[in-house]
Order: C-alpha cells, then sequence, then structure tokens
C-alpha cells in the first residue's frame, strides 16, 4: 500500500503530460475540477493535489483561487540586457501585455527604500502598485518606489502605460545604469492575493535599481513573477 501512492502519482502526471505535450489540453485551457479528476484516476484528492503540485513545481499549470487549475501558457522571455519595458517586450513577442494600477501614493519610505534611493531619514517616496496580464492572464505583481524630488505631479498621469516613456516623455529622464537581483522567493501575502494564488506560492523576485542618464538613483522596481511565467534568457555579446 505504501508503495500504491507515488504510482499513482507518478501515473496522473505522466498522462497530464502526455496530454499537454499532444495539444489535448491547450495553454490556457482549464482542467477538469479536482473531482471529476479524482473519479477519473480512481484516487483520492490528496493523491491527486500531489500529483497537481508535482506539475505546478514544473511549471506546466497552474492553479487560481475559487477558478481551478490551468495548462500553462508559454513562458515570456525575458532578457535584462535588452533596453525595453514590460508592454514592448510581451508585445514583441506576439502576446497580449496589459496593466492595472492597484494604488499609488506619497507615503513614507521604509528604511529599505531610504537605503535603496539613497534618501534621508523620515523621507517621502511615491510607491505605485500594479498588476500585470500577459494574454489576459495575471503574472506579474510589482512595486515602484520613485524619488518625489525628480517626478513632481506624476500621480495625475496615466499609470498604466510605461514608466519608462513616461520618465522620457514627461521629465526629460531616461534610464541609465540599472542593478539587477534576482532571486527565488514565496509570494507574501499582498502579491498572491493580487495574482489570485495561495501565499507561499513560489515566485522569481526581480529587484530593480536605476540610475537615470545623470547617475542619479531614481526609482527601485520589485517585481514578483509567477515563477511559470518567465523565462530570463540573457545572450551576452563577444
Amino acid at each position: 500500500m505504501r508503495d500504491e501512492v507515488p504510482r499513482t502519482v507518478t501515473a496522473i502526471c505522466s498522462s497530464l503530460q502526455e496530454q499537454i505535450g499532444h495539444g489535448l489540453l491547450q495553454p490556457g485551457g482549464q482542467l477538469p475540477s479536482e473531482r471529476k479528476l479524482s473519479e477519473l484516476f480512481a484516487t483520492t484528492r490528496i493523491t491527486l493535489r500531489e500529483a497537481l503540485g508535482q506539475l505546478e513545481s514544473l511549471g506546466m499549470i497552474y492553479r487560481e483561487d475559487r477558478r481551478g487549475w490551468f495548462v500553462s501558457p508559454p513562458r515570456v522571455l525575458y532578457n535584462p540586457l535588452v533596453r525595453s519595458h514590460f508592454h514592448a517586450m510581451v508585445g514583441d513577442q506576439g502576446r497580449l501585455p496589459a496593466t492595472e494600477v492597484l494604488s499609488a501614493r506619497l507615503q513614507p519610505a521604509t528604511a529599505d527604500i531610504c537605503s535603496r534611493l539613497e534618501l534621508a531619514a523620515l523621507s517621502s517616496v511615491i510607491q505605485i502598485r500594479r498588476a500585470r496580464r500577459i494574454d489576459g492572464r495575471l503574472v506579474l505583481y510589482v512595486e515602484h518606489y520613485l524619488n518625489p524630488v525628480y517626478f513632481p505631479g506624476i500621480l495625475d498621469y496615466d499609470l498604466t502605460r510605461s514608466l519608462t516613456e513616461l520618465y522620457a516623455s514627461e521629465y526629460g529622464i531616461h534610464y541609465g545604469r540599472v542593478r539587477f537581483d534576482m532571486v527565488p522567493t514565496a509570494l507574501h501575502a499582498e502579491a498572491a492575493a493580487t495574482l489570485r494564488t495561495a501565499p507561499g506560492s513560489p515566485a522569481l523576485r526581480i529587484t530593480r535599481l536605476n540610475r537615470d542618464q545623470h547617475e542619479r538613483i531614481i526609482d527601485c522596481d520589485m517585481e514578483y513573477w509567477r515563477h511559470d511565467a518567465i523565462h530570463v534568457c540573457v545572450e551576452v555579446p563577444e
């Protein structure tokens, strides 16, 4: 009996992988309910969820709270060496980008943000929180922290557009040097709720510290990507 559960999990994983591989389960398509899948494979919900969890960790399927399980679409390619922005990067790959503003306000800067942006103690910072979609799927939760000295009145603009383009068109500011930090992480509660998944779900956190053409530190972005939505691909020129 102890060997039965691993064999069942393996069989479920193999069956669903085969269906996905042959295109019978389409990217973005919804799987049958857990009840129906349990009946199909003649197993318990616990065993089924173990199999689904393994496929999720491989990036083949994903779960949305109160909606169910879905086949993961192809990952978007992300090259940090290419100067671009979310809408251009996604659109150039034939995908449909969208951005939703969750909140935008001037607030006290945390000690961490003061350190990153080289602000004095008890400084204010502009925080913009956004959710981003690819082909309608929520894939990215991002927090932007802007030095308000460089962006007066920015909260009055349409913040669903590219900040890169907004900086250039309205403030004459262009990105210069950028520092990237990428680490696997677990989604905190706010990010998980935005992406409609469970807190603690695997993610890739990309933190960008941005300087402008005058070498001034202007902002910091903290991106939380669903782990199955992104493929970091870097080609270093000779």
